[in-house]
């Protein structure tokens, strides 16, 4: 069992920080906006005052904010994680960034004899709930199979993906598809509705076949009800979609479907929508269709 600092208590990393404690180690987590730790101590977790408190004696560190430039906050500077880590600390960065910022971070851990992975997550804050998520890991093979038993304890499919930024890739290429599935299904939505098919039947038999996703069956009740509450939000995958398409022209990779599904998470970023579950790309949809929507 490892003793663990936990940085960002929010919809992602409070139930994880919850599965690590559930799983035996000891887990001592920090959140920027205090009040977010009562889950992890009803585990069995404490909760530090400051991001040095939290990380002085950990074995691993283990952050899960919202962007690269939140990751560099907590990671640099006088009150950062890399000036109180100890040496020989592992620190597996959940967050999902921009490769860059991932291999930077290694680059600038290693001159401190703190070892990294970029271990971003997917299968949002129900994935997170029930710990399986999908893990994504760029970095050392050795420090990968160090981290194995932590990363098993919050996810269930957890791949090695490559070197330092490999991680931040995949996730990349994970989001795009993502927003074209959701996009594609919140299309069929409106479109089953203007065609007076009962739609929760429809979704039931799609969902069986060829069509069906994993995003079909996570999202089926919540497009049905029209329950936007986010698992996760439109603006972080606003965010992740530019950390996608940034990449993909640096490797020379056109996405010209994913441009647009880019584009329309924007325009609803832009309305006012970014706060609600990324599933509210319906309500793109039937602005489009000429639905009325409050």
């Amino acid at each position: 069992m490892a003793a663990i600092a936990f940085i960002g208590l929010g919809i992602m990393g409070s139930p994880m920080s919850v599965n690590l404690a559930k799983a035996g180690h000891t887990v001592v987590g920090w959140n920027r906006s205090p009040g977010r730790a009562g889950a992890l101590i009803a585990a069995g977790g404490k909760e530090a005052a400051s991001i040095a408190e939290a990380v002085r004696d950990a074995d691993v560190v283990i952050t899960m904010v919202p962007a690269s430039p939140q990751v560099e906050a907590v990671a640099y500077g006088p009150d950062g994680i890399l000036e109180y880590a100890r040496r020989g600390a592992l620190l597996i960065d959940n967050s999902s960034i921009t490769p860059q910022t991932s291999i930077d971070l290694a680059r600038a851990a290693a001159d401190k004899g703190i070892r990294v992975l970029d271990a971003p997550v997917s299968g949002g804050e129900e994935g997170a709930v029930e710990g399986v998520l999908s893990i994504m890991v760029g970095g050392d093979k050795a420090d990968f199979d160090a981290a194995r038993p932590v990363l098993e304890a919050v996810g269930k499919t957890v791949v090695h993906c490559g070197p330092h930024g490999a991680g931040q890739t995949v996730k990349a290429a994970n989001q795009l598809i993502v927003a074209v599935n959701l996009e594609a299904v919140a299309e069929a939505v409106v479109f089953l509705e203007k065609s007076g098919v009962d739609l929760a039947a429809a979704l039931e038999v799609l969902g069986g076949g060829l069509a069906g996703s994993t995003v079909l069956a996570r999202k089926k009740a919540t497009l049905l009800a029209r329950d936007y509450t986010p698992g996760f939000k439109l603006e972080l995958h606003h965010k992740d979609m530019g950390n996608a398409l940034d990449a993909a022209r640096t490797v020379g990779a056109p996405l010209p479907v994913g441009a647009v599904a880019a584009q329309l998470i924007a325009s609803a970023v832009a309305r006012g929508d970014g706060a609600l579950d990324h599933s509210a790309l319906l309500r793109g949809v039937e602005l489009l269709s000429g639905y009325g929507v409050e």
